[in-house]
């Protein structure tokens, strides 16, 4: 049914006082522009839409000194919900978490529920087409206040799952993003949501609540997209600045004082000759810097011969050579170099963590231009960044996107491949000249066989699944290359039995590589920190079947490798067989930043996930320089009875437990009588005596 039809049950209209509504604007300022912010049109771009936002905010106040009551209640539900409890792994580990949410005390104002009611109203509005040319929709201008300049402001980037968030919401129409915010940040039930889209103006409420509903129950990854909308990623108030377009706006400046001189000394200087004639540089974003322009010029970019990296010292993306079918299109790099450059407001830019998005050192180097999917790509690399600039392949070039990536000191193997385009829950990658042949390997199926993927001449592959834009786990689809068994940079990645990581039919190393949401895939290991070798063994695979679908935690946060090792095994007692201990830690391409998760894995006859023990950031731990690593889970048996198991890397001379329960064991593993729920501290000593503590 339309929602267009008379609302039944809405209370009548009283006198609200315009200090009243000023009251509940300022109060609730942050929770109003956040509410805006998610209904406005996504085309708006995010920095439109931040200033739209708090404009639209600003100016619900009523015009007189009195408004009309809203009919619809600002919050009727609980002041406070919230929910508790615990559930039980496949494995008997347990588990608890509390989730709650709390609404304020606007449920009883009535100055906020008009006031929000008028910010719905005209965000809404935004997203409708203009009706009459004399009457524009203010929220559809450009917003006179508030007006910052030489800035470009933007709510705080968030993490993968934010920005699959994101894109869900620029699926839906106005009303239904506005049903989506309206149920997950005002806690409104459905009737309270269809009678406060009536009365802003919605017709479809029904469609739009549906619409919203179906956005809600469908999680991302492991997250609730509800608690999603209280990230910073949504939140307008919270903002990160950049600088505008500045060398243009430097000459706009300038072109403006030499204007207003003209006019002062006399109008007649318009008819002198060469007084005012066209300059050159008028339409250049770097004006009249010699230097940046050269850098910047298409006909100066870097490009290396298809066969130098075979005679090179160095194996890394500086010895990829220009490829693509547009590698010649100087049109198409200039846009590219020109929104590297001076991006504008129509340039949607993402960085991993610790990545300078500023113009190139010098004349970048070229490595793809061409048309991936429904876009132009362009790949360029300048010693310490990949950048990748694409714009639609149809016209629209107006609209272009720039992405950032670090990959400084990369080697053979982490110059494997990048991402070249991403589209439909699909990713497409650019493989090195040193790869022979591209496959598909199911992370989750250890015992399957790898799927061939064709690449076309230029290295370009054809499209796999990314697990890092999928909504479960159900696969997790890598990338395995083979390159050479000659190729410089082979040496140090021999796994543990003293094998090369090849199958040894064809002399060719394979490495497995994933896509966690960036331009630089992952390389995926196996074995000691201090020589971690390609995932080749089916004892390395069975392992990474259970710890692929703890890779989401390590989406988006610029890493460069993701090594699993099994630092230890333990007999569990009761005869419950033999469980393994896994320490996995995530390198990034900026040193700093690595995460790490100490993982248990009891005996399973299915592939499942095992239980994460413990997890870190930024610590030496299970790394290279420090290879000690200790944790412990509280375990029920399949007798019923609880346990505190604990695991130590192999320097450990004992490991004991203190707090709700007792007990200590020499060596690296210990296992402990104990009660459900109990809450105890866990260390261990080496043979010297160093107290070293668990994983934290």
């Amino acid at each position: 049914m339309s929602g267009a039809a008379p609302v039944p049950g809405a209370a009548p209209l009283a006198v609200l006082g315009v200090e009243q509504a000023e009251a509940a604007l300022v109060e609730h300022y942050t929770r109003l522009v956040r509410l805006a912010y998610l209904v406005l049109p996504p085309s708006l771009g995010r920095n439109r839409r931040v200033l739209t936002a708090h404009a639209l905010v600003q100016r619900s106040l009523p015009r007189g000194r009195t408004a009309a009551r809203s009919a619809i209640p600002a919050q009727s539900r609980a002041e406070a919900a919230g929910e508790t409890g615990g559930a039980e792994d496949p494995e008997g580990v347990r588990s608890t978490g509390t989730d709650g949410r709390t609404a304020t005390g606007a449920g009883r104002d009535p100055g906020y529920a008009y006031v929000r009611e008028r910010v719905l109203r005209q965000a809404l509005d935004a997203g409708r087409p203009l009706r009459r040319l004399a009457r524009p929709r203010l929220a559809q201008l450009p917003p006179p206040l508030p007006r910052v300049w030489g800035l470009r402001l933007f709510p705080r980037s968030g993490g993968a799952d934010e920005l699959a968030l994101d894109q869900r919401l620029s699926g839906l129409s106005g009303p239904a993003r506005a049903a989506f915010a309206l149920r997950g940040l005002e806690l409104l039930t459905d009737e309270e949501v269809r009678r406060l889209l009536h009365a802003a103006g919605a017709v479809d409420t029904e469609t739009a609540l549906a619409e919203a509903a179906d956005a809600a129950e469908q999680r991302i990854g492991t997250a609730d997209p509800v608690e999603l909308l209280r990230s910073p990623e949504f939140d307008p108030c919270s903002l990160q600045a950049r600088p505008t377009d500045l060398l243009r706006r430097r000459q706009y400046g300038r072109a403006v004082l030499a204007a207003a001189a003209a006019l002062l000394v006399c109008g007649t200087l318009l008819g002198l000759p060469g007084g005012w004639g066209p300059d050159d540089d008028a339409d250049s974003p770097y004006g009249h810097n010699a230097a940046v322009a050269a850098a910047l010029d298409p006909a100066r970019v870097r490009r290396i011969a298809p066969a130098a990296w075979q005679t090179a010292a160095r194996t890394d993306f500086s010895v990829w050579p220009a490829r693509g079918p547009l590698a010649e299109d100087h049109a198409l790099l200039r846009r590219a170099l020109t929104a590297w450059a001076a991006p504008g407001a129509s340039v949607h830019i993402s960085a991993t963590p610790a990545t300078p998005s500023g113009p190139p050192m010098g004349s970048p180097q070229l490595l793809y231009a061409g048309t991936v999917d429904a876009a132009r790509v362009v790949l360029f690399h300048d010693g310490l960044r990949v950048v990748r600039y694409a714009e639609p392949a149809a016209g629209g070039q107006e609209v272009a996107a720039l992405d950032f990536a670090r990959a400084d000191g990369a080697d053979a193997a982490a110059a494997g491949a990048l991402v070249v385009g991403r589209s439909d829950g699909e990713v497409r990658y650019l493989t090195a000249p040193w790869v022979r042949s591209t496959s598909v390997r199911d992370l989750l199926d250890p015992a399957g066989p790898a799927r061939p993927l064709r690449r076309d001449a230029d290295g370009v592959t054809d499209p796999l699944t990314s697990p890092a834009m999928a909504q479960d786990c159900r696969s997790w689809d890598t990338l395995s290359v083979r390159d050479d068994g000659a190729v410089p940079g082979r040496e140090g990645t021999s796994n543990d039995d003293g094998s090369d990581g090849s199958d040894g039919s064809d002399g060719a190393t394979e490495r497995l590589l994933t896509d966690l949401g960036e331009l630089t895939p992952a390389r995926l290991t196996s074995g000691p920190p201090s020589a971690p070798g390609d995932v080749s063994a089916p004892a390395d695979r069975a392992a990474w079947a259970r710890t692929a679908c703890l890779l989401p935690a390590m989406r988006s946060h610029g890493v460069r490798s993701v090594n699993s090792w099994p630092y230890a095994r333990q007999r569990l007692p009761e005869s419950n067989g033999t469980a393994t201990w896994l320490c996995t830690r995530a390198e990034t391409w900026r040193g700093t930043g690595s995460r790490v998760l100490a993982q248990f894995q009891a005996p399973a006859r299915t592939a499942a996930p095992g239980a994460v023990a413990a997890r870190a950031e930024d610590t030496p731990a299970c790394g290279a320089r420090q290879s000690q690593v200790l944790a412990g889970v509280l375990w029920k048996s399949r007798g019923g009875k609880w346990y505190v198991l604990a695991a130590g890397s192999g320097r450990l001379g004992s490991v004991e437990v203190s707090g709700g329960v007792r007990g200590s064991a020499p060596g690296n593993l210990l296992a402990v009588r104990a009660r459900e729920g109990v809450q105890a501290e866990l260390y261990g000593k080496a043979p010297d005596g160093t107290r070293v503590n668990a994983l934290r």
